[in-house]
C-alpha cells in the first residue's frame, strides 16, 4: 500500500513537470507547447488578456490550502511520535508502554503491540515531522505575506490553470513529506478510534503530554538534518526579506508604475525571492527524497 502510494505521488510529479521540461528544450516542432505553457505561467504585467484568469490576491488560496493540509498532516503524524516512536534510541518499549504499564492501563489495540519500531523506523517518524514543522511554517508565512505584505493591483492577474496548478502544488507537497508514514499514522488513528469506541472514554487511559518530550526527539536527529534547516532558514529568511523590500515598493496601493527594487539579493540575481524560495524548497524535497528512499 505505501509503495502504491508513493508511485502515485512520483507519477503525479512526473505528470506536471513534464510539460515544463519539454517546453523548455529548444526543438522547433515543441514551439506550441512553449507558447502554451508560458501563457498558462504568465502573470501580473505579463499577463496582457484577461481571458480565463483570476487575480492574482487569489495567491492566498494556494497558501490557506497548504496551512490548513499541513496542519492536518503534522498533529496526528506528531501525536503518532510522541506515543509510539519515542524514546528516539535502540531501547524496545517506548515511552507511552511504560506509562501505560506503570500506571496499570494496557493499549489492546496499540500499533506497538503488532510489531517493535526498529531505531530507523522511529527516525523516519521524526524525520517526517521534522519536514512537516519546516513546511508548515513557510506556509504560515506566506499567508503573513500576501495579507500583510503585498499590496496586488486590481490589474494583476493569473491564468486560471496557472491558479489549478498552484493548487495541485500546494496540495501535493504536504502529502508528499508526509509520505514515508503517512500509512502508518493512520493505522495508528484507526487503532485508537477502535479502542475508544470499545473501551469508552471513562475506561481510556488518561494521555499526560510532556512538552520536552514532544520537542526532544527533534533535537536528537541527525546533523544532516540541522545542516538542511540552516540552509532551509537562510533562504527563508533572505525570501521574507525581499519580498519585504518588494512589497515597499508600492506605497499607494492603486499604482501601476514599475520600480526597480534593489538590496538584499537583487544586488545580485534578477528574481532574488524566486532563488530563495527554490533553496528552501529544494532542500526540503532533497531530505524528503533521502527520506523516502530509506
Amino acid at each position: 500500500m505505501e509503495q502504491d502510494q508513493i508511485l502515485l505521488l512520483r507519477l503525479a510529479w512526473t505528470a506536471a513537470i513534464a510539460p515544463i521540461v519539454l517546453a523548455s528544450l529548444p526543438l522547433p516542432f515543441l514551439g506550441f507547447l512553449h507558447r502554451l505553457v508560458k501563457g498558462f505561467a504568465a502573470r501580473g504585467k505579463l499577463k496582457g488578456s484577461t481571458r480565463f484568469t483570476v487575480p492574482q490576491r487569489y495567491y492566498l488560496h494556494f497558501y490557506i490550502v497548504a496551512v490548513i493540509l499541513t496542519t492536518c498532516l503534522l498533529i496526528p503524524t506528531w501525536f503518532y511520535a510522541y506515543v509510539e516512536m519515542t524514546p528516539l534510541s535502540s531501547e524496545p518499549w517506548s515511552y507511552s508502554t511504560i506509562t501505560s504499564h506503570l500506571i496499570g492501563g494496557s493499549n489492546t489495540f496499540s500499533f506497538n503491540k503488532a510489531r517493535s519500531p526498529t531505531l530507523s523506523q522511529k527516525y523516519k517518524v521524526w524525520q517526517t515531522v521534522f519536514l512537516l514543522l519546516l513546511m508548515e511554517i513557510q506556509a504560515l508565512r506566506r499567508v503573513h505575506e500576501t495579507l500583510n505584505v503585498f499590496h496586488y493591483s486590481p490589474s494583476a492577474r493569473m491564468h486560471i490553470f496557472g491558479y489549478f496548478t498552484g493548487l495541485f502544488f500546494y496540495v501535493l507537497v504536504p502529502i508528499s513529506l508526509a509520505s514515508p508514514c503517512i500509512m502508518e499514522v493512520v493505522i495508528f488513528l484507526r487503532s485508537q478510534i477502535a479502542e475508544f469506541i470499545v473501551k469508552g472514554r471513562d475506561r481510556m487511559p488518561d494521555l499526560r503530554i510532556d512538552p520536552p518530550g514532544l520537542v526532544k526527539p527533534l533535537l536528537s536527529l541527525g546533523w544532516c538534518q540541522w545542516v538542511g534547516a540552516a540552509i532551509f532558514f537562510w533562504g527563508w529568511l533572505h525570501q521574507l526579506r525581499c519580498h519585504s523590500i518588494l512589497g515597499s515598493l508600492r506605497e499607494n496601493k492603486g499604482a501601476d508604475e514599475y520600480i526597480i527594487p534593489c538590496g538584499d539579493w537583487f544586488k545580485y540575481v534578477s528574481c532574488p525571492h524566486y532563488f530563495a524560495e527554490i533553496i528552501a524548497k529544494v532542500d526540503c524535497y532533497l531530505e524528503a527524497g533521502g527520506l523516502c528512499r530509506k
